[in-house]
């Protein structure tokens, strides 16, 4: 079964990493992906750009409204995604607690609807 893995984090924290703490964290996700391609469980994902780049889209009664920056006001913002293939919730779950950022944020983990 198919789920996606919502990393979400305080972005501000990133942005106060120092160069070399960034870069122990870009290499830590770096051996994740490694060992879940490795797995063959690992589809896809990405970083997503910071939620000063966001832009929220409604459309009511016909008509097309834009806002910048997300629509909830959250202390924790969505940083990226990955799409995982696994046998099973439990596995997910696995998978999800090994990414970097579950130490210090939270990965919610959805399966996909599989339409047809």
């Amino acid at each position: 079964m198919r789920y996606l893995l919502l990393i979400c984090a305080d972005e501000s924290v990133d942005a106060a990493l120092s160069p070399a703490e960034a870069e122990a964290q870009t290499a830590s996700y770096m051996a994740f992906n490694e060992e879940m391609g490795a797995r063959g469980v690992l589809l896809g994902g990405e970083r997503l750009r910071p939620t000063s780049d966001a832009t929220t889209v409604r459309v009511r009664d016909g008509e097309t409204f834009t806002f910048d920056g997300p629509f909830a006001e959250t202390k924790e913002q969505m940083g990226g995604y990955y799409m995982v293939d696994c046998k099973d919730l439990d596995e997910a779950i696995e998978v999800a607690a090994k990414i970097p950022t579950a130490g210090r944020g939270s990965i919610e983990v959805r399966p996909i609807w599989e339409l047809g």
